[in-house]
């Protein structure tokens, strides 16, 4: 179950932080209290990851699901670069987020 709540907090961090932009410096009120609500919500899961999962496992795979989502979110809402060179980076970032899966030794998903 911990992976499961990895998962979500990864997600939740693409979340507000796409969020961030539309906030325009946290002048906007809505997109602003929307982006509060998943930062919140996204550490309250990567907390509960982190009683089973190690540290440094999830703290890396949390901003690796982060980094990835808001990396494809940013070329599909704002176009952003799709060169060929960035798409391989994207890619050796999930590769790590699987390989640290698969090492972590924390059972299944």
């Amino acid at each position: 179950m911990s992976w499961i709540y990895l998962i979500i907090a990864g997600c939740l961090e693409c979340g507000w932080a796409i969020g961030i932009k539309y906030t325009e410096g946290f002048t906007k009120p809505f997109p602003s209290f929307l982006t509060a609500v998943a930062m919140i919500t996204s550490f309250w899961f990567l907390s509960f990851a982190m009683k089973t999962i190690p540290v440094g496992t999830a703290y890396a795979v949390w901003t690796g699901i982060g980094a990835t989502g808001v990396a494809l979110f940013g070329m599909l809402l704002f176009d952003e670069s799709r060169d060929f060179a960035r798409i391989v980076c994207l890619l050796l970032i999930v590769s790590g987020i699987i390989g640290l899966k698969i090492f972590s030794g924390t059972g299944k998903l």
